[in-house]
């Protein structure tokens, strides 16, 4: 379920005051108008420049995703945004982060992003996975792969972000960062050239098209067939159980449609 939204203003004032101490004096905040798993997620305008802050209640469920962020932010130079500290205090735990410029990417049919957009993955594919905790692609998968065996093709030593939704790539002057890294994964390189395609289908493009952007991602071509299969089964339950929970959800009957129509392209080719 989706995380209750606040803004800033409504953090305890001796939170505020703890962030304030490394921001300097917050002049306003803009909340975000996307993302569902922050309670806090606000543009902080200061005399010294734009910071981002995320925060949770330290007893959330979900907290272990900011824990996540603070580990691996240190080894994503040049994909992500700097982190400048962790915060837990009054029962809340808060990433301060620098604040990236630029919009949201377009991965519509018209759009000029998705260049850039193979770019960062490209980045991200050079980006070393570094020795801590992270979540296992086969491990995510296994709920949703009819057959075991298919969990192997998801193995591997790459890092992995797993959400491309365009609300967390942002670009600005023809180049594109991602944000949001809480749930990121160890597991075969091509996963995220794969999971961009679920996103590229969604916003307008035909499964053949969405996989000729993913195709000039490097690690795409090393995607075995029958991994690409079972991955798109996999989105393909992933999103039907998600989209029966809300099923008046726009957002996700707009994936869960995409995810099968990329089944039936996979099927048809295997």
């Amino acid at each position: 379920m989706p995380t209750t939204r606040i803004t800033y203003d409504e953090l305890p004032q001796q939170v505020r005051a703890a962030i304030e101490e490394v921001t300097g004096p917050v002049d306003s905040a803009t909340s975000a108008t996307t993302g569902l798993n922050s309670a806090v997620a606000a543009r902080l305008h200061t005399a010294t420049g734009a910071r981002f802050c995320k925060a949770l209640p330290a007893d959330h469920r979900w907290v272990w995703t900011q824990r996540r962020e603070a580990d691996i932010a240190p080894h994503l130079h040049g994909v992500a945004p700097a982190l400048l500290t962790r915060l837990e205090i009054g029962g809340w735990d808060i990433l301060l982060f620098d604040a990236l410029d630029g919009r949201h990417a377009d991965y519509g049919p018209d759009s000029a992003d998705p260049p850039a957009v193979v770019a960062l993955l490209e980045a991200i594919a050079q980006t070393a996975c570094p020795p801590i905790e992270l979540r296992d692609a086969a491990e995510r998968l296994r709920d949703y792969t009819s057959n075991p065996a298919d969990l192997r093709h998801f193995t591997g030593p790459a890092l992995l972000h797993t959400d491309l939704n365009n609300a967390n790539v942002i670009v600005n002057a023809g180049r594109a960062r991602i944000v949001d890294w809480g749930w990121a994964t160890r597991g075969a390189a091509w996963l995220d050239a794969a999971y961009w395609v679920l996103w590229l289908i969604a916003a307008g493009h035909s499964p053949a098209a969405a996989e000729r952007w993913a195709g000039k991602v490097s690690t795409w071509r090393t995607a075995p067939r029958a991994g690409l299969l079972a991955f798109s089964e996999a989105q393909g339950a992933l999103w039907a159980e998600i989209n029966g929970r809300d099923p008046d959800d726009l957002w996700t009957a707009r994936l869960a449609d995409a995810s099968q129509q990329w089944v039936a392209y996979r099927r048809k080719l295997d």
